[in-house]
C-alpha cells in the first residue's frame, strides 16, 4: 500500500513538473520593474542612451530582443542607441529583422563592436554597418561575410549560377544602406565577393566606421556635438553632454529561449524527445522517459518554428529512424544501422539552412548524438522482440507445458480425473480416445477454464 501511494505521488509529480515547464515556456515575459526615462525635453541635460548588446550568434531571439528594444527607446524619445556587437554571425533573416529595425529607427542608432578582441563577422558585418555611426574598439576586427554553404561547418561547393544569385543580393543589400550612410560600399562589398576582413584601422581608414575608440565613454564624448546624417537624408546634430546610459538586457526567458534556438542544442532537444517516447512506447509504466521526452521534444518544436528548417533534413531523420528499428528487426549484419547512422547525420547537416551565413548544425554534434542514439534504439527494439517470444510467466497460461502427476485416472468424455500441478490439484481431461492411469506423470497443453487439457510424459 506504501509502495503504491509513493508510486502515485512520483506521478503527479512528474506530471506537474511537465505542466509547469509548459506554462513557463508559453507564457509572456513578465513585466520588467526598470524605470524608463520620460519623454527629453529640448533641454541637452536629459540626454539618455540605452544599451543593447549583441553577443553570440544572431538568432531568432536575439532578433526580437533588439527589435522590441529599438521600438521601446523610439516610443521612450530616447537620445541614442548603443548597439555593442560581439558576433561570429548567424541566420540571415534574423539579421536582416534587426537592420530593418535599424533603418526604420527615428533616435539615431551607434553600433559599436566592444570590447578589445570582439569581432563583428559575417551577418555582424551587415549589422554594424546599418547604424548612423559605426564605430569599433582597438583589436577588434569586422568582415568575412561571403555567403557560405556548410555542412558540419564545412564549406562546400554549390552550382556556379546560385553562388552568383546569393552573392549578388547580399552585395545589392549591403549597398543599398553604406551608400546613404556615406560610407565606402565598394571596399564593403569585397567582404562579401572576396571575403574580406578588416582589422578596427583598416575599417577606419576605409570609410567603413567612423570612430575607434577604447571605451563607451569616450565614444559617447566624442558623439557629443557630432553632425549625423540620417537614413532619410536629414541631418541631426547629437548633443549629449551629460548621457545617462540605460543597459538593457534579455530577460530570463529570453536567455533561456535563445539557447534552445541554437541549431546544435535544437537538434539535441529533438533526439532526447524522440528518444524519450520511444522508451516510453516500447516499455510503458517507466512514466520518467515520456514526461521529459515530451518536454524536450516541445522545446525542440518551438525551436522549429523559430529556425528556418530544411524539410529533407527532417525526412533523412524520420528515415534514419526507420531504419535503426528495421535493423533490430532484421539480421542484416549492421547494413541498416550504418545507414541509419549516415542518414541521420545528413539529415542534421542538412535540418537548418541560412545561404547568408552557414550556420547549422555541427558536425561533431550530430555525431556525438546520432551514434549513441542509433546503439540504444537498436538494442530497445531488439528487447522488445525477443520479449514476444518468451514464455508467459503469471496467469493459467504459465501451467502451459508444466508437468504433473495424476492424482485420480484421467479419460475422456465424462470421466474426468484430477492431476497435481504446479502445487493445485486440477480437473484433467485427455483427448478422444485417450486415457491415463494414476500415478502417471503428464504435462499441461492447454488450459481450458479450470480444466487442464493433460498428455502423457513417455518415460526412458
Amino acid at each position: 500500500m506504501a509502495r503504491e501511494m509513493y508510486r502515485r505521488a512520483v506521478r503527479r509529480f512528474l506530471l506537474l513538473s511537465s505542466a509547469l515547464a509548459a506554462v513557463s515556456l508559453i507564457a509572456p515575459a513578465p513585466l520588467r520593474t526598470q524605470t524608463a526615462p520620460p519623454a527629453p525635453s529640448t533641454s541637452a541635460a536629459n540626454s539618455t542612451v540605452v544599451e543593447l548588446h549583441i553577443d553570440g550568434e544572431i538568432e531568432p531571439i536575439l532578433a526580437d530582443y533588439l527589435v522590441r528594444e529599438i521600438e521601446q527607446a523610439n516610443s521612450e524619445q530616447a537620445t541614442l542607441i548603443l548597439i555593442t556587437i560581439n558576433t561570429p554571425g548567424g541566420l540571415d533573416s534574423s539579421m536582416r529583422e534587426i537592420i530593418q529595425s535599424i533603418l526604420r529607427s527615428r533616435v539615431p542608432v551607434v553600433t559599436y563592436v566592444y570590447p578589445t578582441g570582439s569581432r563583428a563577422a559575417s551577418a555582424g558585418f551587415f549589422i554594424l554597418l546599418s547604424a548612423d555611426v559605426a564605430a569599433m574598439s582597438p583589436g577588434t576586427e569586422t568582415g568575412a561575410a561571403s555567403p557560405l554553404i556548410e555542412i558540419g561547418g564545412s564549406p562546400v561547393q554549390i552550382d556556379d549560377t546560385l553562388r552568383k544569385k546569393i552573392v549578388n543580393d547580399a552585395t545589392a543589400y549591403l549597398r543599398s544602406y553604406t551608400s546613404k550612410r556615406d560610407r565606402n560600399p565598394e571596399l564593403a562589398s569585397t567582404a562579401v565577393t572576396d571575403a574580406k576582413a578588416f582589422s578596427d584601422k583598416e575599417a577606419l581608414d576605409g570609410k567603413l566606421v567612423e570612430i575607434v575608440t577604447a571605451s563607451k565613454e569616450d565614444l559617447l564624448a566624442q558623439l557629443n556635438g557630432r553632425n549625423i546624417a540620417r537614413f532619410d537624408g536629414t541631418k541631426l546634430t547629437l548633443a549629449m553632454p551629460h548621457p545617462v546610459v540605460v543597459a538593457r538586457d534579455m530577460t530570463g526567458r529570453e536567455k533561456f529561449l535563445s539557447r534552445i534556438v541554437q541549431p546544435d542544442v535544437f537538434f539535441i532537444l529533438l533526439i532526447i524527445g524522440v528518444l524519450g517516447l520511444y522508451v516510453e512506447f516500447t516499455h510503458p509504466g517507466a512514466f520518467a522517459p515520456g514526461v521529459f521526452g515530451a518536454i524536450a521534444l516541445l522545446l525542440a518544436l518551438y525551436a522549429m518554428h523559430m529556425l528556418p528548417i530544411n524539410l529533407a533534413g527532417l525526412l533523412l531523420i524520420a528515415c534514419a529512424f526507420v531504419l535503426f528499428v528495421l535493423e533490430a528487426k532484421f539480421p542484416t549484419h549492421g547494413v541498416l544501422g550504418v545507414g541509419g547512422v549516415i542518414s541521420m547525420v545528413l539529415g542534421a547537416l542538412f535540418l537548418i539552412k541560412s545561404p547568408l551565413t552557414g550556420t547549422g548544425v555541427s558536425l561533431w554534434t550530430a555525431l556525438a548524438v546520432v551514434i549513441p542514439f542509433a546503439v540504444i534504439v537498436i538494442i530497445l527494439m531488439r528487447l522488445v522482440l525477443r520479449s514476444r517470444t518468451w514464455k508467459v510467466s503469471t496467469g493459467r497460461e504459465e501451467l502451459v507445458g508444466e508437468v504433473g502427476e495424476v492424482r485420480e485416472p484421467v479419460g475422456s468424455g465424462e470421466s474426468m480425473g484430477s492431476v497435481f500441478v504446479h502445487g493445485e490439484l486440477w480437473r484433467a481431461a485427455v483427448r478422444a480416445g485417450e486415457s491415463i492411469p494414476a500415478g502417471a506423470r503428464v504435462r499441461v497443453s492447454k488450459v481450458k477454464g479450470l480444466t487442464l487439457e493433460v498428455e502423457l510424459v513417455e518415460s526412458h
